[in-house]
């Protein structure tokens, strides 16, 4: 099976409207068209992945300090936490680039951490399921932008709808979850 390619998605968004296809999507001189199906194709891609799925969150991932004391972020960050039951006494967040704890209201640290850390992926890294579910997506709202049509706007949310269900349940079977990865129903039945 090949994988969608962001030419491929951008064609797709294009045929919503009417557009013919592209040959390509780099240079200099792109139709106005393709530069907004660019954009909100990375739009879309950022926002479907700041949900936080298997395939691009990260449990227990070492955070090292630099000689500062502080955690300058990965720029590809979209979201940071640590494990409540492993750091009671900080509660961090982004702040611009680095890790800010809001308890102690500070960004300089004692210690190293391991945190939980969902990370944006370019469209190429997604996995087939998400790929369609963004191309699809972002089509729906490229078209809205462009046309307005509350006819297309429908008939692509129907197919939206469909692919979002088609890549959560590919990102739950990829999970291997149990009921034991919830911290609250583990400590009521750990009781």
């Amino acid at each position: 099976m090949a994988l969608t390619t962001k030419l491929e998605a951008v064609n797709t968004m294009l045929g919503v409207i009417g557009e013919s296809p592209v040959n390509t999507i780099s240079g200099s001189s792109l139709p106005v068209s393709v530069v907004t199906a660019l954009n909100v194709l990375d739009e879309v891609n950022r926002e479907v992945q700041s949900e936080g799925w298997h395939f691009n969150t990260e449990f227990e991932y070492p955070m090292v300090r630099n000689s500062s004391n502080q955690f300058p972020l990965p720029t590809n960050t979209l979201k940071i936490d640590v494990p409540i039951d492993k750091y009671t006494d900080i509660d961090i967040v982004q702040r611009g680039s680095n890790l800010y704890d809001r308890k102690n209201h500070t960004d300089v640290f004692d210690e190293d951490l391991d945190v939980t850390i969902t990370f944006e992926l370019t469209f190429e890294e997604l996995p087939q399921q998400f790929r369609t579910y963004a191309t699809i997506k972002a089509a729906r709202k490229f078209a809205n932008r462009f046309l307005g049509s509350p006819e297309i706007e429908a008939f692509t949310l129907r197919d939206e709808i469909n692919a979002k269900a088609t890549a959560v349940d590919s990102d739950s079977e990829n999970a291997d979850r149990t009921i034991f990865d919830n911290y609250d129903v583990l400590r009521v039945i750990d009781r």
